[in-house]
């Protein structure tokens, strides 16, 4: 398991981009050229990994001047060492592209004591979730964390995705939802050729995650809820807040 952080200094610009998916195959491009096979990057048997692009955005214009990319599988943890920041390069249709050359490289600390059984974290990227009682053939996103067992969504999950049982409980920080009832966030994935776009409605709150060490490891590594490999879910300390 193995998380790290790539570091666009001043005087390099930060890289823009209107969909996240730009990203996402920047990265995919990097752990390619790293040794990573694509089955275990993408697709159903992929492997546990997650991204998140630290920034700012203005209007529909993202910004990006850090990224952490995480992974609970050995062997993409491994590539992870091996990854160059130059290796993070990716050109659009559009011609809308990003590079990370020059970006300083650093490996993220382990945030777990020994026996440690709670974990105060943040979503560094959104909490995706699919509303399944929705009838339709339309994707529906939850929107509200209040109205879920979420204890019970991110365990099955994580389960499944560890191959074993994991079970957390997972508390979403009630003053935070109380000040801001509206926690939802549209992400922008990808703008296809013909002009359509596809997008997802992510959630944003301070969580508590409680149970083994061995598990909440897991969920940090993994990062926890559904499409975490297109860069959601991802968790930070809520002791250091979000630091481009």
């Amino acid at each position: 398991m193995l998380r790290l952080k790539l570091h666009l200094p001043q005087p390099l610009a930060a890289q823009s981009y209107t969909h996240q998916d730009l990203i996402h195959d920047a990265i995919i491009h990097a752990l390619d050229q790293a040794g990573v096979n694509s089955a275990d990057m993408v697709g159903r048997y992929a492997k546990p990994w997650t991204f998140a692009a630290l920034g700012w955005h203005q209007a529909h214009q993202g910004f990006v001047r850090s990224l952490i990319i995480s992974s609970a599988d050995p062997n993409i943890a491994r590539a992870l060492t091996r990854l160059q920041p130059e290796q993070i390069v990716q050109r659009r249709w559009n011609g809308e592209s990003i590079n990370f050359s020059g970006a300083i490289k650093s490996l993220e600390f382990d945030p777990l004591f020994p026996n440690q059984t709670r974990l105060d974290c943040l979503l560094l990227s959104p909490l995706v979730l699919q509303d399944y009682t929705q009838t339709s053939s339309k994707k529906y996103w939850h929107k509200d964390l209040r109205s879920l067992p979420l204890s019970e969504i991110i365990s099955r999950k994580l389960s499944k995705q560890a191959g074993r049982d994991i079970q957390l409980q997972v508390t979403p920080d009630a003053l935070y939802l109380r000040a801001k009832p509206e926690h939802s966030v549209l992400v922008n994935l990808k703008q296809h050729q013909n002009g359509s776009k596809s997008f997802v409605i992510g959630m944003q709150a301070p969580l508590i995650l409680e149970g083994a060490e061995d598990d909440l490891r897991f969920a940090w590594y993994a990062g926890i809820g559904e499409k975490t490999r297109n860069g959601f879910g991802c968790l930070g300390l809520a002791e250091q807040g979000v630091h481009s």
